[in-house]
């Protein structure tokens, strides 16, 4: 039997998504699921099943909904289309040479989602406690899949100052930018603690400061800076024992 969601157009239940009803938001997903379809089948034979890349591409869906603003004056798809390719690309990009497991990526997703709600509910950006309680699930495993969804050669990235994350690590003014093996800065945050991680990756590869760092974590800076302090120096002795 036909619900009464269910029969109205695109543009009524997109009207209805940005009065906070999620069951509009829900019903325009699973119309367009064959959308999503046709998306990723333009990304196969590149390495990732395809049922990750259809839940990564759920995730654009979800993402050009809640975004969609009729102003844009085109069709829902039309701009839809493009969202979805865009999270499939950055999944592939960001993918990584470490591997993890499928339960800790689809974690970090629905956090990402539920990252974005909440800031738009709370007019701030969450604390990692928050979005945790959402998911139902600690703090220590939200920390845990999150780290998992970053690629860690982003540590080789450049910066607005030219200078590479691992630069920034080593500090030193002298440092001519010797390469460093990637397996080296895998194992050495592999080895962290989980809040020494988030901390480190949140200072370095996301360029957040102790003081925004130690919101989301819903700790002290002074914290944050005695936690950043020691990771440095755990991470600056297992390079050194690793050259």
């Amino acid at each position: 039997m036909m619900t009464e969601k269910s029969s109205l157009t695109t543009e009524e239940l997109l009207a209805r998504v940005k009065t906070g009803d999620k069951t509009a938001e829900s019903t325009i997903i699973e119309q367009n699921m064959g959308l999503v379809w046709s998306v990723v089948k333009r990304f196969y034979n590149r390495g990732h099943e395809p049922d990750d890349l259809f839940q990564v591409g759920c995730i654009g869906m979800l993402k050009a909904v809640q975004k969609f603003d009729f102003s844009f004056d085109v069709k829902f798809s039309t701009y839809a289309v493009p969202v979805i390719m865009g999270e499939i690309k950055r999944f592939i990009r960001d993918d990584g040479i470490i591997k993890v497991s499928r339960s800790l990526k689809e974690t970090a997703y629905r956090a990402s989602v539920v990252k974005e709600t909440l800031q738009k509910q709370l007019l701030r950006e969450p604390t990692i406690a928050e979005i945790a309680e959402k998911l139902g699930i600690s703090a220590e495993e939200l920390a845990t899949a999150m780290d998992a969804a970053i690629a860690p050669e982003s540590i080789y990235a450049e910066s607005e100052t030219r200078k590479s994350q691992v630069e920034k690590l080593e500090a030193p003014e002298d440092y001519e930018g010797e390469v460093i093996d990637k397996l080296i800065i895998r194992d050495a945050l592999s080895s962290f603690a989980p809040r020494e991680r988030q901390i480190i990756i949140l200072r370095y590869f996301k360029q957040k400061t102790q003081s925004q760092i130690a919101q989301m974590l819903g700790i002290s800076q002074v914290q944050v800076s005695r936690i950043e302090k020691a990771a440095l120096l755990q991470m600056r002795k297992i390079i050194s024992g690793s050259k």
